[in-house]
């Protein structure tokens, strides 16, 4: 048996754990989709999502989806600030239930990287790059600090009310998500955007109780986790993603990420997705499998706390996928620029593996098909 295609249970305060059918995830990726720009997902999100979970991914997540109409990333970002919103990801969910996939919304804010311009093709050759101004359309952008790191317009530091509205609008979207039926919540504290802006001293400039040494800068993540965790249901897993490191001397490291991990175990937190960089230009290094060893390093942390470790990026390879399993290195892959390109991953991959037929993750409608 493959071992990537082994089902795992993701452990729930409750003890009851979610199973999935697999160990492969869709990770989220922005679409850029919601023209309308009220946050509302729509058929585009419904085609893209349940092709993946009728492709044969274990666990579908949604894109960045914000919590704050001022956090999404691009104006044509999805979100849930409020009930119209989950109530449109209701169907969505129920799509990718009914092809045996498991439901994961990543909840998001930007802060300073958000009101930019969408990454897509048109916006490019337009010229449109960087923060759109207020005038056409953008906002003043939060955050931990004002600065300059984004080469975007500068964000407005945070008051310590702000801080607490945003606290509780981690919560409320939370509870949302649950209301729209979505089986995992994951926390986006990556990539540059507004939690991993607390974390890192790159980006944290505050001397109050939110900034300057490794107590305060976690605190404000610390306080979103413990508000999610109450609020998200005790049978449903929570997970975090983050960037293991900034790459660069004097920013968030790995051994910073290995700490706030175990912290984080302790909050209610079993489903955790190692990423790198986002804050500035990327120092990092490439290639194959280049983030496996941050998994790795919080896996290892984590054994026996029945954590869910998955790593992520240039992971592109059936093979590659499985290697990174039986070596042990963590407990899932999280498939991104690859399922793009092949939205059937997971199902070519069962087969590239060994799994017969009759066992291979895809929609039934596909059996025919050369599995």
């Amino acid at each position: 048996m493959s071992r990537l295609f082994e089902t795992a249970t993701l452990t729930t305060p409750d003890g009851s754990g979610l199973t999935v059918r697999n160990r492969t995830a869709l990770a989220p990726m922005c679409q850029y989709s919601v023209t309308a720009k009220d946050g509302v997902p729509h058929d585009w999100h419904l085609v893209h999502l349940g092709a993946r979970a009728a492709g044969g991914f274990g666990l579908v997540f949604t894109e960045a989806t914000s919590i704050v109409p001022e956090g999404r990333i691009s104006d044509q970002d999805t979100g849930i600030w409020n009930d119209g919103q989950a109530a449109a990801w209701a169907p969505i969910v129920d799509f990718i239930h009914g092809q045996g996939a498991a439901a994961g919304i990543q909840l998001a804010h930007a802060g300073g990287k958000a009101s930019t311009h969408p990454w897509l093709p048109e916006a490019a050759a337009s010229g449109a790059r960087g923060s759109i101004p207020v005038a056409e359309g953008g906002w003043q952008t939060v955050g931990p600090s004002a600065t300059d790191l984004h080469k975007l317009a500068s964000p407005r530091e945070m008051t310590r009310g702000e801080i607490a509205e945003s606290v509780a609008a981690w919560a409320d979207a939370a509870r949302r998500a649950d209301a729209a039926g979505f089986d995992v919540v994951q926390i986006h504290g990556a990539h540059g955007y507004l939690i991993h802006q607390f974390l890192s001293p790159l980006a944290n400039g505050r001397t109050d109780e939110y900034g300057g040494g490794y107590e305060n800068r976690t605190r404000y993540a610390r306080e979103v986790l413990a508000a999610v965790r109450d609020a998200w249901p005790a049978h449903k897993p929570l997970a975090l993603r983050l960037s293991g490191e900034d790459w660069v001397e004097g920013g968030w490291r790995l051994a910073d990420t290995v700490r706030f991990a175990r912290e984080a175990r302790g909050l209610g937190v079993t489903v955790f997705d190692l990423s790198s960089g986002g804050l500035g230009p990327f120092r990092g290094p490439s290639g194959p499998g280049y983030q496996v060893p941050l998994a790795a390093a919080v896996k290892e942390a984590l054994a026996g706390t029945g954590a869910f470790v998955t790593a992520v990026g240039m992971i592109t390879e059936p093979q590659q996928a499985e290697q990174v399993l039986v070596t042990g290195q963590a407990d899932g892959v999280s498939i991104a620029r690859a399922a793009l390109v092949e939205p059937h991953w997971a199902a070519i991959a069962a087969k590239a593996l060994g799994v017969d037929r009759d066992h291979n993750p895809r929609a039934p409608q596909y059996w025919r098909a050369d599995w």
